[in-house]
């Protein structure tokens, strides 16, 4: 098929023509959700060969499952889901081409390129969104199991002024002091004649299964329901969980403490779509829900049977909101309210709830910022090293080699199309390391033509004919030049499978460098040197 100089150009005019079509940038229409929550077709322009984190600017992160609670059950399992559910949450976030891969039995690497707010790309990444709806205590169980869960304390000897708390006073006082009057009129949780550990703490609420406790005090109240005898204590059945922000009441502030049942109504599992939108009613924020068939044929059943309860939204253990009552029964769609919040906040969530929860929490133990100013002074210096040593190659090729060295530097106009051209075909990321890797790669498109030359000269020195000395110089470097390059691929394909990030961009450039560079030292200079040849006499010296 090569043995004619017509084949040989045309195969490398197809070469050409397949790598300016893959350089070409082109429209690509892709399906993102709106401000409103809808999806919606976009077209836009797309740059076949895209810049990496540090040539564009952006974010690093390195996850790990946190484990600090308890060992995760099945962690490789649990690792592969995490990553279907980043992926999905970064395609809903919209960032272009971003790296998300898993790294050993317990780390992914995320790259977000082109990012501007790294701060809420790492809660969108990071956030459990594990959504649950629960029902309050409506019987009050653990109001009445106060006064056992008081005594357990003291026999594990916390005190009512432990912790450097001033002691409370008494029910009586409670009643009518000022700690009632700031929470708006709230009863003492115990109903006890001595007030305990726990429960002179405790306000209660205005709905049944709801508790007050002063901010100031959260964290001691915290510490004390974690302790092994309150959660022996508690009645069974019930779980206490806090209220994802304080509220305030009077001059001062409150945790809102909840007393829901242990069994969840339902689960974000059977979430179909999240959508966030303004409530031109109250002119606050909302995020729209819709469930799966099942689901919402479970949540019908559920909220028929507790008209008139309260029901507690859940987000990552933490109640999102006050508890609205059921006034009647709720189908396939409902709203989550989220009073203050912003609307982005608000898409935010929404995303996240579309995406799936993480099947176990993630701590970043690695975080990396770029700046896109960092990014261009490397693209600038990049290019400048990149010229800087393709023009001493070319001068050196011209000066030492002449004639031969001109057809070299031809071909490496070729290898440079053909690298570009591969990159964009294949859908790579350049980086910082991928520009020293097409760098290197130049040097050995030069090199293999440096062995080809070498031995023309040999054979020329035998008395060969130029045609016979350029067929035989070519047949006899094969073997070094295949051997040189098989060897830079194999470290290449390995710092590919087991890299990150940077080297793994340099990996890629360097293969497809070392691929563009065999196909035009080979065939791309051997056909202009016959193209050359074919114009001279046969006995015409070869300058080389």
């Amino acid at each position: 098929m090569f043995s004619t100089i017509r084949n040989r150009l045309i195969v490398i005019a197809l070469l050409v023509l397949g790598s300016v079509v893959s350089l070409v940038p082109r429209d690509v229409t892709i399906r993102e959700r709106g401000p409103d929550g809808r999806m919606r077709d976009t077209t836009i322009k797309r740059v076949p060969i895209k810049r990496g984190l540090d040539l564009l600017g952006g974010i690093h992160l390195a996850l790990e499952l946190d484990e600090s609670r308890g060992p995760v059950a099945d962690r490789s399992g649990a690792l592969e889901r995490a990553l279907t559910v980043i992926r999905s949450r970064i395609d809903e976030f919209g960032v272009a081409e971003p790296l998300i891969q898993r790294v050993g039995d317990n780390r992914i690497i995320v790259e977000l390129a082109g990012v501007t707010d790294p701060g809420r790309a790492t809660q969108i990444v990071q956030r459990s969104a594990y959504l649950e709806w629960r029902i309050t205590d409506m019987q009050n169980l653990f109001r009445d199991a106060l006064p056992t869960i008081d005594a357990a304390l003291v026999r594990a000897g916390v005190s009512v002024g432990g912790g450097g708390i001033p002691q409370a006073p008494a029910l009586e006082q409670l009643l009518g002091g000022d700690s009632a009057a700031d929470a708006g009129g709230a009863d003492s949780a115990a109903g006890l004649d001595q007030p305990g550990p726990l429960s002179t703490r405790l306000y209660q609420g205005g709905m049944p299964g709801e508790f007050l406790v002063p901010e100031e005090e959260f964290l001691l109240v915290d510490s004390l329901i974690r302790l092994p005898e309150v959660e022996r204590a508690m009645p069974r059945g019930r779980e206490l969980v806090w209220a994802a922000e304080p509220i305030s009441q009077g001059a001062r502030s409150y945790r809102p403490l909840y007393s829901v049942d242990r069994r969840a109504v339902l689960t974000g599992t059977d979430l179909q779509d999240a959508r966030a939108t303004i409530d031109p009613t109250t002119n606050s924020a909302i995020v729209l829900f819709d469930l799966t068939r099942s689901g919402g044929r479970r949540f019908r059943q559920e909220t028929r049977r507790h008209v008139g309860d309260f029901m507690a939204i859940m987000l990552d253990v933490r109640v999102f909101m006050q508890p609205p009552v059921i006034r009647s029964e709720i189908g396939r769609s409902g709203q989550i309210e989220l009073g203050n919040t912003s609307l982005q906040e608000a898409q935010d969530l929404a995303l996240v709830l579309r995406a799936g929860a993480l099947p176990a929490p993630l701590v970043i133990v690695e975080q990396r910022t770029v700046g896109p100013s960092l990014g261009r002074d490397s693209i600038r210096q990049g290019t400048r090293a990149a010229i800087a040593a393709a023009v001493l190659v070319i001068l050196v090729m011209l000066a030492y080699y002449r004639i031969a060295g001109t057809l070299a530097v031809l071909a490496l106009g070729f290898y440079m199309l053909f690298t570009m051209g591969g990159l964009a075909t294949f859908g790579a990321t350049l980086t910082l390391p991928g520009l020293a890797g097409f760098v290197l790669s130049l040097g050995m498109a030069v090199d293999a033509n440096v062995l080809i030359f070498e031995r023309i000269r040999e054979e020329l020195k035998l008395g060969k004919t130029p045609r016979v000395a350029v067929d035989q110089g070519f047949e006899h470097a094969m073997p070094a030049i295949i051997d040189a390059n098989v060897t830079t691929v194999i470290t290449a394909a390995f710092l590919f499978q087991f890299g990150t990030g940077p080297v793994r961009g340099f990996a890629v450039t360097l293969l497809v460098g070392i691929l563009a560079s065999l196909v035009t030292a080979v065939f791309v200079t051997k056909t202009l040197f016959l193209l050359w040849l074919q114009r001279r006499s046969a006995t015409k010296e070869l300058t080389i």
